[in-house]
């Protein structure tokens, strides 16, 4: 069990409210199935550009058309360069900006169509419940883009989610094994490090965020890798967490 007499909590999303078989087998296949066409269709609206610009960057190119003007062959159109460059990334399970913020467009339209719901543990929305009521400002952070966090939690086989949750993080708050994307985050959520607890199944961004400031416990899921890590607490639902 773990007492919080804190105010913050914050979550990571897969292996930790969520099963990491359903973001391998259901979200990532999806992603890659219908990219081609998804580019093909949304090409030039405002979002994809962005994501563009943000795939181009985490390349190591100033834009785009930087990237295309020296890598692309001539007889290669921009959509299949991009689709190649993106699908490499994936294969290499790349924590790209861009890339996960071309996933999360793809998704949003996934969901939109009722293709798949997101997976949570059954203890997830009690949980939020309960704390929600105690005062807790809850907030996500996951290497998923804020707009995938947002329609995943929206769209839940277990209902609307997202009217428990105050605030969403992803990479662009910084990497999740960096002390300091913590502590950023504490500011954000206008607390004392200490005062926000962060629930994950990666020893790594736990003891980033320990660094930081914050409490932290170990979660342990049906399906997650195991993980020695006895200097934190564990955790395998979150009815063990008491908050006060």
């Amino acid at each position: 069990m773990i007492n919080f007499r804190g105010k913050g909590i914050l979550l990571d999303i897969e292996g930790t409210t969520s099963s990491i078989s359903f973001v391998y087998d259901v979200l990532f296949p999806y992603a890659r199935r219908e990219l081609r066409g998804f580019l093909a269709s949304r090409w030039d609206e405002k979002d994809v550009a962005l994501a563009r610009e943000l795939t181009a960057r985490d390349a190591g190119f100033d834009s785009f058309e930087h990237w295309r003007f020296i890598k692309l062959p001539q007889s290669e159109s921009p959509i299949e360069f991009l689709c190649g460059e993106l699908l490499g990334f994936m294969d290499a399970d790349t924590k790209s900006t861009g890339l996960k913020a071309m996933q999360g467009l793809i998704w949003k339209e996934g969901f939109a169509r009722g293709d798949f719901r997101a997976h949570v543990f059954p203890d997830v929305p009690p949980a939020l419940d309960t704390w929600n009521r105690a005062g807790m400002d809850i907030r996500i952070y996951s290497s998923g883009s804020v707009a995938a966090q947002k329609v995943f939690f929206a769209h839940s086989e277990c209902g609307n989610l997202s009217q428990y949750l105050k605030g969403y993080f992803d990479t662009t708050s910084g990497p999740k094994r960096e002390p300091q994307s913590y502590s950023k985050i504490a500011s954000l959520f206008r607390l004392p490090a200490g005062e926000v607890l962060f629930l994950s199944d990666i020893a790594a961004e736990l003891d980033a965020a320990a660094t930081a400031g914050m409490r932290t416990a170990l979660v342990a899921r049906p399906g997650n890798a195991e993980v020695f890590a006895p200097r934190y607490p564990i955790i395998n639902d979150f009815s063990e967490i008491t908050v006060f």
